[in-house]
């Protein structure tokens, strides 16, 4: 993870939003303070919540891990009933 003091940061905020949507690698901002904070891009912080969303219903992730290699080679058709 890259990192950038908070005054670097301010004068270059255009470009680190612009980096963390392209590359997807998260930035640190780091104070004096010891209080630092993290960019990231909207898309991976809504691929964050929906992780945590998913792990926190009991026993999806075992489901949707159990079902990972599962294929019975068919394809899907928009017109199958469900």
């Amino acid at each position: 993870m890259n990192s950038i003091n908070i005054t670097q940061a301010r004068s270059n905020l255009y470009k680190l939003v612009a980096d963390v949507n392209r590359d997807s690698v998260p930035i640190t901002i780091t104070n004096n303070k010891g209080k630092n904070g993290v960019l990231i891009s909207e898309d991976d912080w809504n691929a964050i919540q929906e992780t945590l969303f998913i792990n926190s219903i009991p026993g999806m992730a075992d489901s949707i891990i159990a079902t990972a290699g599962e294929t019975d080679g068919s394809i899907y058709s928009p017109d199958e009933e469900w």
